[in-house]
């Protein structure tokens, strides 16, 4: 991991981003701009997973990040709990499994257990001065928002404020926290995590290459991506911006209303409804959906009847997985509420087509021809995006816009 107090050629590196202009060739390309990332990303908040992955005492699911892994267990006390997966022994990964369901934890190195909440259980062979108090696993931040699990690998994660308001206004409209996961799936691109949520945050790409995102969103249409401090009176939902282009020691969040085309209340083939309605939103069917992030990772899409997840994990400087979640109301069955191929279809191939032209456009930024270019009107939202994240980064390793800027606790 590199250290960001002996990152001099990275100061050059910021000091070249050109405000307006996607970011120098070298921080898409370079892994000690990746081993900073890493340390910038897994100190922030990151999305883990759904409350219902974890719904009785004993439950556990695992969630990476880079080379970070936390399990997320409910205790017999009923608290939700992170812990970091690594045994405290001789370092080993202490669950192996993506998910399962157990009285207590067992290293499969040398059999170290512990209990839910973390505290040693049993050591085979110790000395008398051993003290099983000093080596249980690791407590983890982890904060629940409308149903939403975030943890951090970070001690001091940035303060949440207005972004915890926000995403806790948009799950609740939806009633999130009383949802369930449909399905799963993960794509895994060959490219920088930067180009990939720079991907994301515009839809100057979506005309040219979604055209089945394309019918049915207003958004890929030009002077469509607006946000407005307003609240609608049907919902009670207001759009927030809770950033800007300098590190302030909070955590980022965007909640972002956007109409569907005229007639399509969701996101389907032909715009009809796929599931049952979720929450307040879904009651008014009011021909919209709504955009949200927290953290730099970690974007939301609600439609009035499912929700989608996306988790960004960075895997290596050309590596990134891209895990989906679809949620739908807690009480819908597959095959007699919803059919799980259409409820799915719209983010598996949007998913699938942002994968290959985000692998085109890291096979371009590593030819000698690549010069940072120019944002357009339509990708405000990448512009924002790589604003801040420069501003972030230079905060963290004390680079030319640091000045009075907070480095989020790292």
């Amino acid at each position: 991991m590199a250290d960001f107090a002996h990152s001099p050629s990275l100061i050059r590196l910021l000091a070249d981003c050109r405000p307006g202009y996607s970011l120098p060739q070298a921080l898409y390309l370079r892994d000690d701009a990746f081993a900073a990332d890493l340390r910038l990303l897994g100190g922030r908040w990151l999305l883990a997973g759904h409350v219902s992955q974890a719904t009785d005492a004993g439950d556990w699911f695992t969630a990476e990040f880079g080379a970070e892994s936390a399990i997320v267990v409910r205790g017999e006390d009923g608290v939700l709990r992170a812990l970091a997966n690594v045994c405290p022994h001789r370092g080993s990964r202490v669950c192996v499994d993506k998910a399962g369901s157990g009285a207590m934890f067992t290293c499969p190195y040398h059999a170290w257990s512990f209990r839910l909440d973390g505290a040693l259980r049993a050591a085979r062979e110790m000395p008398a001065s051993f003290d099983p108090a000093d080596h249980g696993l690791t407590a983890l931040p982890l904060k629940v928002i409308g149903g939403l699990v975030f943890i951090s690998f970070g001690a001091a994660p940035p303060a949440l404020g207005a972004a915890e308001t926000a995403i806790a206004a948009m799950t609740g409209l939806y009633d999130w926290e009383n949802a369930r996961i449909a399905h799963r799936a993960t794509y895994r691109v060959a490219a920088n995590w930067k180009l990939v949520m720079e991907n994301y945050h515009e839809c100057y790409h979506c005309g040219p290459s979604h055209p089945e995102f394309s019918v049915l969103h207003a958004l890929s249409r030009p002077g469509n991506r607006s946000l407005s401090p307003d609240t609608d009176p049907e919902t009670g939902l207001a759009d927030v911006e809770a950033w800007g282009p300098a590190a302030d020691g909070c955590e980022t969040a965007r909640v972002m209303r956007s109409p569907l085309s005229e007639g399509c209340l969701t996101g389907s083939r032909d715009g009809k409804p796929l599931a049952p309605p979720m929450g307040r939103g879904g009651a008014s069917w009011n021909g919209q959906c709504v955009f949200g992030e927290l953290g730099m990772t970690s974007a939301f899409l609600a439609y009035a009847d499912h929700g989608v997840l996306y988790r960004f994990i960075p895997r290596g400087a050309l590596d990134t997985e891209m895990e989906v979640i679809w949620l739908v109301r807690g009480d819908a069955v597959e095959g007699r509420d919803y059919d799980l191929a259409r409820l799915i279809w719209l983010w598996d191939v949007t998913s699938a087509e942002d994968k290959l032209i985000i692998e085109r456009n890291q096979a371009g930024v590593r030819s000698r021809a690549y010069r940072p270019g120019p944002f357009s009107l339509m990708e405000p939202g990448t512009q924002a995006y790589v604003a801040r994240y420069v501003a972030e980064l230079s905060g963290a390793i004390g680079g030319p816009l640091s000045e009075d800027r907070g480095t989020h606790g790292l």
